[in-house]
Parts: C-alpha cells; sequence; structure tokens
C-alpha cells in the first residue's frame, strides 16, 4: 500500500466528511489508518472530548487548535511519528479549512481581493501553509508517494448539516473526481508548493463550474467511471453488507446493553477510562506517542552504553 496524502475540496465538506467515513470510497477500496484533519470549524479539540473524538484517537487522528504557532510544535511531532513506524500512511487534509457557506465565500473573496487574487464561487481559497509543511515533513522522512487530489459533486440535493441527515435527506449522488500527482512531479520548494496548491484550486473551480453548469458529469462522455477491479454489483453487495452489519450490530449492542449488568459496567467503565485519559494526558494519539518516543530513547541510550 502506498504511503500518500490526500488533500480534497468539497462544497459541504461537514456532511462529506461523515458519508466519506461510512462507505462512500468503497469503490476505490481506499484504507485510512491515520488521517489528519485540518477542519477548523468546529474546532476539533472540542471534538475529541466525545465518544467519536475517543475513536479518531485511537486510529491517531492529530486535532488541532486553529492557531498554527501552537499547532505547528504537535502536527510535526505526529507526522514525524508516522514515519519513524513506516506503517502505509494515507494523510486525508482540507486545505481550504472550513464550509462553503455565504459567510465563508464572503472572507474567500476579501482575501482575494487583499491578494489580488480571483474570486471563486464553486471553492474556497486554499491555506497552504498546512499543505506545504506536511508535503515537507513527509518528503523529509521519505515517506511520501504520491498526492491524490479529490473534488466532490454533489449533482442532485446537498445535505449539509445534522438535521439533514437525520430528516433522511442523504445524497441521491456523488461524484468523484480523482488525480495522482506521483512526489517527483510536485515541486520541491515551499514558495513552487504554494503555487502549485493554489493552482489546482484554479482547476477545481472550473471542474465544479463546468459540472454545475452542464451535464452534472465530470467525465465528458456524461457515464460515471468504475475501476476496473470493481464493478457495480460489487459496490451494491459491498453497500448492502456494510448496511446489515452496522443495522444488526446497533441493534444488538442495545440489547446486550438492557439484557445484561456486566454489559452496562463495562460501558461505564469504559467511558470512565477514557474520560480520565482525557483529561490526564489529552488523549490516546498523545500516549500512544509519548510511548515511541520514550521506546526510541531507551533504545538510544542502550546503544550509547554499548559503544
Amino acid at each position: 500500500m502506498e504511503r500518500d496524502i490526500f488533500f480534497t475540496c468539497t462544497v459541504p465538506r461537514k456532511f462529506f466528511w461523515k458519508y466519506f467515513h461510512a462507505q462512500s470510497f468503497s469503490t476505490f477500496d481506499v484504507c485510512f489508518p491515520c488521517l489528519v484533519s485540518l477542519d477548523r470549524g468546529p474546532n476539533c479539540s472540542h471534538l475529541a472530548h466525545t465518544s467519536s473524538g475517543w475513536a479518531m484517537q485511537v486510529a491517531a487522528f492529530i486535532f488541532i487548535q486553529r492557531k498554527w504557532e501552537d499547532d505547528k510544535n504537535h502536527f510535526e511531532k505526529m507526522l514525524d511519528y508516522f514515519c519513524d513506524i513506516r506503517e502505509p500512511l494515507q494523510l486525508l487534509i482540507f486545505p481550504e479549512g472550513t464550509d462553503l457557506t455565504g459567510n465563508t465565500k464572503a472572507r474567500s473573496h476579501e482575501f482575494a481581493e487583499k491578494n489580488g487574487l480571483r474570486k471563486y464561487e464553486y471553492v474556497l481559497h486554499p491555506r497552504t501553509t498546512g499543505f506545504t509543511f506536511v508535503v515537507e515533513r513527509l518528503r523529509e522522512g521519505n515517506n511520501l508517494d504520491a498526492i491524490h487530489d479529490i473534488t466532490v459533486a454533489y449533482p442532485q440535493n446537498i445535505p449539509q448539516t445534522e438535521k439533514h441527515i437525520l430528516n433522511g435527506n442523504f445524497p441521491k449522488e456523488i461524484h468523484f473526481h480523482v488525480r495522482r500527482y506521483p512526489v517527483h512531479t510536485v515541486p520541491t520548494s515551499r514558495e513552487e508548493l504554494q503555487v502549485w496548491c493554489q493552482k489546482r484550486w484554479e482547476e477545481k473551480e472550473e471542474r465544479l463550474r463546468q459540472f454545475y453548469e452542464g451535464e452534472k458529469y465530470f467525465d465528458a462522455t456524461g457515464r460515471s467511471i468504475i475501476p476496473p477491479c470493481k464493478s457495480e454489483l460489487r459496490v451494491l453487495v459491498v453497500k448492502c453488507i456494510s448496511l446489515l452489519y452496522w443495522t444488526v450490530f446497533t441493534l444488538a449492542m442495545f440489547v446486550l446493553l438492557y439484557l445484561y449488568s456486566f454489559v452496562r459496567w463495562y460501558l461505564l467503565i469504559m467511558v470512565i477510562i477514557f474520560a480520565m485519559q482525557q483529561k490526564i494526558f489529552g488523549g490516546l494519539e498523545l500516549i500512544e506517542l509519548a510511548c515511541h518516543q520514550y521506546v526510541n530513547k531507551q533504545q538510544n541510550l542502550y546503544g550509547e552504553k554499548t559503544e
């Protein structure tokens, strides 16, 4: 498996994040053992205190505080950790930094006017600081194979909030445009990387403009493209199995909680443990990072003594 950065621009990104985790990428066999979230609204540090946040901690998500001066050191340590363990790694980042709404579009237009840039209607101007930092750090750790540029479009309804989900307003279709850039084709200097990222967003703007003002297909033939290793039947089977599994799993958990007291006690103990570690240490991913640093330190000390 490749060690890649995935970065994407999507219109209703708040909903996309949930749907992405559910199964929409089952078509592409993409596995995310680790994701880095540059999603800054709402603040990810608050999300870390929820049950969903605890699951993200187990997966070693990187939680940020919205201030680059505060985030850089932690960001650096986590990326170095990913490089050290040499596990297959795929990172998902959103350089635009927030959802596309009327307010954020207005701020994006102000930024464009201030910096002499073009105003976008379908995307926001990307924040290149985090993107260039990730690319440079993973390159230094020899842990970057390619960058995948993912553009997402919704040809019919565009649900964006939890209210839409609760009302059953799921998207009838989601279209992905994926382009792979091998690392050797990506610029090496920071300034060129920033320009390179901005160019990709110019392409996204035009791609989405043609999508929404045209036939609402990324492909000029008006047909969706299924990867050769897949079939529509296989994708349907995977989705049905996923739906069945999570439905049965959820119902079974409620039944077990209702019938058995030891299951309720187990749940209570786990909640207490996760809440305490969050309060004391700041998160499981920080404990994991600290353990890795401690082991490395002990190995270095042992190596110095044996020389």
